[in-house]
């Protein structure tokens, strides 16, 4: 596999969580092709949760990078022209640049989100859309994918993004055993809504994640709002209340991503037609197959397993942009 360097870059009051996320998903595996390092302006960075690291590599390295991230910090203060420089020429040099949480305040002070979608977390949704009038800001989103340029909302929404670009670059097979180590759900759509106001059941209610688990195993069968409150035991109306409360996204819009994602794992693993991947992952015909992954991927099924698929010759070389051909 061709090498796949992804630089971290720790701002002085990183988030400690925010910068464990991509330095545990990019980590050097066997199967991927990341090389990752962690950099910083200084040796020595200070984090929000008083204590300090030790970065390996400094700009040089990020300047040298295909990937650079920048995850979460505090105090948002203005930064050193040469941490702005740097990623100004990253982004201009066509580089993948990523921010994590409010590491999206880095990237539009440096100019890179000018003109493009991008999100943050909510806390700091206000004061981001005011300091950034030139940013159209996502509100309610996990995550945004422009293409070279990738925003994330706060904390966990990090591990869903950066999935999100291991799936891009490796395929969902990849990226789901990644996630499986990481105890991780193995895909979360970025369209859904980032503030869940009930992220867990209220007293005397139970969690709809058997009803999940039971869906996912049944993909390929005609499953229907009805049929899936009568699985948990409750009117159509209250399922889809407490459904988009505990997952901030309507269940047959998650239905529609579980489908996909199948899909794209029967593409990477088996040689089936796409007449009955279709089938098997419950979206009935190729023709709706198509029409989907065009809408969600930018491809087509053929084409994603060309790239992906078990009998490819290589390994697919990671790319800013992912699979984005016909």
């Amino acid at each position: 596999m061709t090498v796949h360097r992804v630089a971290v870059l720790a701002l002085d009051g990183v988030i400690p969580l925010d910068l464990a996320i991509p330095t545990q998903i990019f980590t050097a595996r066997p199967e991927t092709p990341y090389e990752m390092a962690v950099c910083a302006l200084d040796a020595k960075v200070a984090t929000t949760a008083g204590f300090a690291l030790v970065a390996g590599g400094g700009l040089e390295q990020v300047r040298g990078a295909d990937t650079v991230i920048v995850p979460g910090y505090e105090p948002l203060l203005p930064l050193p022209e040469a941490v702005l420089g740097t990623l100004a020429e990253a982004h201009d040099r066509g580089k993948r640049v990523v921010s994590i949480c409010t590491g999206a305040f880095a990237l539009a002070a440096a100019g890179v989100l000018d003109g493009l979608h991008a999100t943050t977390h909510w806390k700091h949704i206000d004061e981001f859309e005011r300091d950034f009038p030139a940013v159209m800001v996502d509100r309610d989103v996990l995550y945004v994918d422009e293409g070279d340029v990738l925003t994330s909302a706060g904390v966990c929404c990090g591990i869903d993004l950066c999935l999100h670009l291991v799936r891009r670059d490796l395929g969902a097979v990849v990226a789901n055993e990644i996630a499986r180590g990481l105890v991780a759900a193995p895909h979360r759509d970025g369209g859904q809504a980032q503030y869940v106001p009930a992220p867990v059941a209220a007293a005397g209610e139970a969690s709809l994640s058997g009803t999940r688990g039971w869906a996912l195993h049944r993909l390929g069968e005609p499953l229907t709002l009805r049929v899936l409150a009568r699985h948990a035991g409750l009117s159509q109306r209250t399922f889809m209340r407490r459904f988009t409360e505990e997952t901030g996204t309507t269940p047959l819009q998650w239905l529609l991503n579980a489908r996909l994602s199948r899909a794209r794992e029967l593409l990477e693993t088996t040689d089936h037609s796409v007449d009955r991947v279709a089938r098997d992952c419950g979206l009935g015909t190729a023709a709706n197959l198509r029409l989907h992954f065009r809408r969600a991927l930018g491809t087509t099924p053929t084409a994603y397993r060309r790239t992906f698929g078990r009998s490819t010759s290589h390994s697919p070389a990671c790319s800013p942009a992912g699979p984005r051909s016909d």
